[in-house]
């Protein structure tokens, strides 16, 4: 009778491993244990939609005078008004008006800038980390010599010689950070170089061009990405200070720099003019660092608890 039972028992069901967790999902798990970094991105994405949508949200133009309301103060002090909420500056412009077109420009800059740097340096780290040689040499030599200057009087010195502008500005800090691209990138295509999966690539005939740009650059995404979301707010700095100087963005454009220029000379007698300017490139720039912060720690497999 016992033979025949366990006969009959149904047979035992194999164990099966677990599912490995989705990508995304991990990527998730790692990036929210991280508060700063979610906060930090909950912050970039408000002023993306605000400077997506400036044109219909903001009160007023942003170059429109009003000869009546010359630096009326915020809607909360004495002789404010909810008109303007964040109150006027020297020749009767909307400043809340200003910081929301403004946060176009400065996001335009430092995208733009990030994605010239990104793109040319990616290209001369994977020539210089795969080819080597005199190539190589020349190339980091001249990273090297740009690193050693101070970063904003180097762009100062672009910007006097190409003339004052946006474009000349934006220009200027994309030379300042590419060094920081072509070093990572450099690295990273020296170390994916030696691994298993590029030899075994080049034994089966692969060309120099599909194991550089299909091979080993996906594998070399995760710090240029990190490196990214911090050069963004490191970009709208340099520019900042540039329209400070007065040689990035000109007036009337409401760059953030420009409007902190515009304002110095009424800092004690009218603080709102230069204080919602500066608060909003502190902000934007300490978001876009937490930002990079998390992005770090989800992406990179050696901070992975």
């Amino acid at each position: 009778m016992n033979t025949i039972s366990a006969q009959n028992a149904a047979p035992a069901t194999p164990a099966v491993a677990p599912a490995p967790p989705h990508p995304l999902r991990e990527f998730w798990t790692y990036f929210s244990a991280n508060k700063g970094a979610v906060a930090g991105l909950i912050v970039v994405v408000g002023v993306l939609l605000i400077a997506l949508l400036a044109p219909w949200i903001a009160p007023y133009s942003p170059i429109q005078v009003d000869n009546s309301v010359f630096l009326k103060p915020p809607f909360w002090q004495e002789g404010g008004s909810t008109a303007h909420l964040l109150g006027t500056d020297a020749i009767g412009r909307d400043i809340l008006s200003r910081l929301m077109h403004g946060a176009r420009l400065s996001l335009v800059i430092g995208i733009a800038v990030v994605a010239i740097s990104v793109i040319v340096g990616t290209i001369l780290g994977l020539l210089t980390g795969y080819f080597r040689g005199v190539f190589e040499i020349a190339v980091m030599r001249l990273m090297d010599i740009i690193l050693t200057l101070p970063s904003l009087l180097l762009a100062i010195v672009i910007v006097a010689i190409l003339g004052p502008g946006l474009m000349n500005a934006m220009l200027a800090v994309a030379v300042v950070v590419l060094p920081h691209y072509v070093r990572i990138t450099r690295a990273a295509v020296i170390s994916e170089a030696s691994r298993d999966y590029v030899t075994a690539s080049r034994m089966n005939g692969a060309s120099r061009i599909r194991l550089m740009f299909s091979e080993i650059l996906p594998n070399c995404t995760a710090p240029l990405i990190v490196q990214a979301s911090l050069g963004v707010s490191t970009a709208i700095l340099d520019a900042a200070a540039l329209g400070f100087l007065g040689l990035g963005a000109q007036p009337p454009l409401p760059e953030w720099g420009t409007m902190l220029a515009d304002a110095r000379e009424f800092v004690l007698r009218a603080w709102w003019v230069v204080t919602f300017p500066g608060l909003a490139i502190l902000i934007t720039v300490l978001a876009f660092n937490l930002l990079g912060d998390g992005l770090r720690d989800a992406l990179d497999p050696k901070l992975k608890r």
